[in-house]
């Protein structure tokens, strides 16, 4: 167990494999997301830090987005494919300090770093996992914003905006309820944890999924590498792939997708009244039938009982009054995205 493993027990965390379940009140917390500030540990995402004189020109060649507009204020979500066009990772990207930084789940940092350092040939590029140097909290709630503010002496106003200051630096994500990362050094982290906690309720990892499922931002994980074209997962609607940046790893079945034909699948925002949570990668079907017809991207326990989740599917599926979308017979009740499909 790692220092800062040890400081959240004595917080009162509850782990399951190095990742944080709860603080001892897991129905309290998930009912406080959404409605109250909700402070949250993501050792669970892991980092890479790009480097080098090449970085950008390197990086451009490899991802769905153009990370020459990462300027050190702003951050983008990005995709990262084989040549056939399927997601291999979904980023968060952003600028620090003349590096650029790629956020993942901390399951997809080794193959990745490992994948790209393939390609780095004879390019001045440095690639490193800086998942155990770079903390991050997540913060949510109606006055996040002013916690923030009010500890740290200022907060970023626009989704995807990103501030350095001396103790961390903060991105906003893009939702309705302000909602924030907190990239920090271990020295730091304690300090702002605890400053944070007296006026927010300190949650795991499923509370921040659901918030997550809630803005619509998918992941990739190991059980779905290259089970998702980009626009499946609804990442141009994301602004996560930039049509007009050039060449890149899958780019012509990404730009393919886009121009030439409709898409066909789409991740959809449901809930399903269930007392056991579906597995990501877990199959849909439509109600009497066996053919799969989707799956699920992710999921989390629901404030409401049963559980939210993203599931990919196909789209001529729904058509009809009478199409069920099931999972293990359970159906699905569709909810509305907070972004436009079309």
């Amino acid at each position: 167990m790692t220092a800062w493993q040890t400081f959240l027990s004595t917080q009162g965390a509850i782990f399951n494999v190095r990742v944080v379940q709860s603080f001892g009140r897991a129905q309290v917390e998930l009912q406080a997301a959404g409605q109250q500030n909700i402070l949250a540990d993501l050792s669970h995402l892991g980092i890479l830090e790009i480097s080098g004189e090449d970085a950008v020109t390197f990086l451009q060649g490899q991802v769905t987005n153009d990370v020459k507009q990462l300027n050190g204020e702003t951050s983008q979500y990005a995709g990262y494919c084989t040549p056939k066009g399927r997601l291999l990772a979904l980023f968060l990207a952003f600028a620090h300090a003349d590096h650029l930084h790629l956020q993942m789940p901390a399951e997809l940092i080794a193959p990745i770093m490992k994948r790209l350092k393939m390609y780095v040939m004879r390019s001045k590029v440095s690639i490193v996992d800086k998942s155990a140097d770079i903390l991050c909290l997540g913060l949510a709630g109606p006055s996040a914003d002013k916690l923030l503010q009010n500890l740290l002496g200022a907060c970023p106003n626009e989704a995807h905006a990103l501030i350095t200051l001396e103790q961390a630096t903060l991105l906003r994500l893009p939702d309705a309820l302000p909602r924030f990362l907190i990239f920090t050094q271990a020295s730091q982290a304690k300090k702002i944890w605890q400053a944070l906690a007296n006026d927010a309720v300190k949650v795991g990892k499923p509370v921040w999924d659901y918030l997550e499922i809630q803005s619509g931002i998918p992941e990739v994980v190991t059980a779905t590498q290259e089970a998702f074209v980009p626009q499946m997962l609804n990442l141009d609607r994301l602004n996560g792939i930039n049509f007009k940046k050039g060449c890149y790893t899958g780019q012509e079945i990404v730009a393919r997708t886009h121009y030439l034909g409709k898409i066909k699948r789409r991740t959809l925002l449901a809930h399903i009244q269930a007392n056991t949570s579906p597995l990501v990668g877990d199959h849909l079907q439509l109600k009497g039938l066996d053919e799969a017809i989707g799956q699920i991207v992710s999921a989390a326990p629901s404030p409401q009982g049963g559980f939210d989740m993203l599931a990919e599917v196909r789209l001529e599926s729904l058509e009809g009054e009478s199409a069920v979308v099931t999972w293990q017979q359970h159906a699905l009740s569709f909810k509305e995205l907070p972004y436009p499909l079309n």
